[in-house]
């Protein structure tokens, strides 16, 4: 009623509703109870963390982020304000582009992983893999490396084809970045990666290539996991224009927000910066050591 005064008549409302006018009127002037107070100020600092993760947060996170700020409330409560709000998460996108074509020729390295994808430290065991970015202007490639121990994407290449230089790009950021020593990097068998460009720079650089199967997606899992994350939270809600605009946008995700801020539930609700710092005094120093350049 109080929605649509402005249309019609209370009397006329209150008679369709079957309700009375001084009872309406009684609603009207009371106070808030104290339980609607708290849940409007608590709904909005839900909205500012919800803004602060790009939309993206459903009720998991969102209640982690509030109890990392000292706030005590469940995440029923909170799923019941966002529901009502309007508030949701990232969905997921549709199929696209196929980006892994096996060269027949080419010899595959062994799975050096057998879908058991625990590292005990950083640069330990790196997953990589390859996805498309629509624009406008085309399609773009993206390819990463990822490091299993906190699920940072330590190496990223982008560019409009698919040959080996992509995933060689994405290899040297990785390795200029992490100086690894003995690190596995898994694959699928993808002519990117079977190439003899990229295996000599793995011998070079000390890295220990690795490929899964053909044609089964649990032999990459985690780098499919975090393509599924980048699609949903990002390239479905957004329509690029040109390819610099991609660029521009994957950049600000994948270094202004995934690896330093995103929450993931597998890391115990923190990003994969503040797990590899918390975690780091807790490695035994002989795995420090090992991880110095």
């Amino acid at each position: 009623m109080s929605a649509n005064q402005a249309d019609f008549p209370v009397a006329a409302m209150a008679r369709v509703l079957g309700v009375s006018k001084a009872g309406y009127y009684a609603w009207a002037g009371r106070e808030p109870s104290a339980r609607a107070v708290a849940d409007a100020a608590l709904l909005k600092r839900i909205r500012t963390v919800h803004l602060g993760s790009r939309q993206t947060y459903g009720a998991p996170r969102v209640h982690a982020d509030l109890r990392e700020q000292g706030e005590r409330h469940s995440r029923k409560r909170i799923a019941r304000l966002m529901r009502e709000a309007g508030l949701v998460g990232a969905s997921h996108r549709r199929g696209g582009p196929v980006t892994t074509r096996r060269d027949q020729e080419a010899r595959p390295a062994p799975d050096l992983v057998d879908r058991n994808f625990v590292a005990e430290a950083p640069n330990r065991l790196w997953v990589a893999d390859i996805t498309y970015v629509p624009t406008a202007a085309g399609f773009l490639y993206l390819a990463v490396v990822l490091d299993a121990f906190s699920r940072r994407i330590v190496g990223w290449a982008m560019t409009n084809h698919l040959r080996s230089e992509l995933v060689l790009d994405a290899l040297e950021m990785a390795v200029t970045q992490r100086r690894p020593r003995d690190v596995i990097h898994h694959s699928d068998q993808g002519s990117q990666y079977t190439s003899l460009a990229f295996g000599n720079r793995c011998q070079e650089a000390g890295v220990r290539p690795s490929m899964g199967s053909v044609g089964d997606a649990y032999d990459n899992a985690m780098a499919e996991s975090f393509f599924s994350t980048l699609e949903c939270e990002l390239l479905a809600r957004r329509r690029f224009r040109s390819q610099a605009e991609a660029r521009m946008a994957v950049f600000s995700y994948v270094e202004g927000f995934y690896n330093p801020l995103r929450r993931h539930s597998a890391l115990g609700y923190r990003s994969p910066v503040v797990y590899e710092q918390e975690t780091a005094s807790e490695l035994p120093i002989e795995t420090l050591l090992s991880q110095a350049p």
